[in-house]
């Protein structure tokens, strides 16, 4: 399976603590993967040197074969990212706010691949909305498509379905599998809901203590930790969480996706 992202020895320290130590993540063509575990574990930090935001203290990140270190930006062009607490413009309907980004992604006419991306998330009727009259659920599912507009090789989605209701999630989940299966999309996602991941992912990594502690199906996970499912392995590992670890201050960057 050809490699999409491929992360070696990636370490990031804050004030003196090793928020990620040695993480090593490869993610093949088409391939859905999900990366949990419990607060302060490094997953928040991993992902963001995945899609660049910060750099590694020591390790490499490839994307479709182009090194991050040497350019960034070229690397960014294969990458979706998308997460339900990301703001909508406020003062831009869906469809001129999907345009903006289609025209940054450098796509000369983006109508057509925002009225399929609408389609597929079944939200056509939101194209006149304007950001503040969005649920957080159809904040999420314009978010998705706007990551999903240049046609990225992998999409990257942090908590895609939290505090949703049932059938928005559920609707959430059906897009990106048939976004998967139709444009062969490869999937990196971290979430809290071990049911959501379940459905959603074919190879599931835990994070403990900033290193990677299992790497397999999810129910090679389960088993290898004598545990019924994904969640028995989550409270498991949960159990010896370290305190948050995550960048300080909040920390903000100017990158989009």
């Amino acid at each position: 399976m050809e490699p999409v992202l491929v992360a070696r020895g990636l370490v990031k320290e804050y004030r003196r603590t090793r928020a990620v130590d040695g993480v090593d993540l490869t993610v093949g063509a088409g391939e859905r993967v999900a990366l949990l575990g419990p607060n302060g574990a490094g997953k928040t930090t991993t992902l963001l040197m995945v899609l660049g935001a910060i750099s590694p203290d020591a390790g490499e990140v490839e994307v479709c074969g182009v090194s991050q270190r040497r350019s960034r930006s070229a690397a960014a062009e294969h990458i979706g990212f998308a997460a339900g607490y990301l703001p909508l413009a406020g003062e831009l309907r869906v469809h001129e706010y999907l345009t903006m980004y289609g025209r940054i992604y450098g796509i000369p006419d983006p109508g057509p691949a925002i009225a399929a991306g609408l389609a597929r998330f079944r939200i056509e009727h939101l194209a006149e909305a304007m950001g503040p009259q969005l649920s957080s659920g159809q904040r999420t599912l314009v978010g998705i498509v706007r990551a999903c507009l240049h046609r990225p090789r992998l999409l990257v989605l942090d908590e895609p379905t939290a505090s949703l209701d049932p059938d928005v999630a559920a609707r959430v989940r059906d897009g990106i599998l048939e976004l998967c299966d139709a444009e062969g999309t490869a999937l990196l996602v971290t979430s809290h809901d071990m049911r959501e991941v379940e459905r959603l992912s074919e190879r599931v990594l835990f994070l403990a203590q900033g290193r990677i502690v299992a790497d397999g199906r999810p129910e090679e996970i389960a088993a290898r930790f004598d545990r019924e499912d994904l969640e028995g392995v989550f409270l498991h590992l949960a159990e010896d969480r370290l305190p948050e670890r995550e960048p300080p201050g909040g920390q903000q960057t100017d990158f989009h996706l």
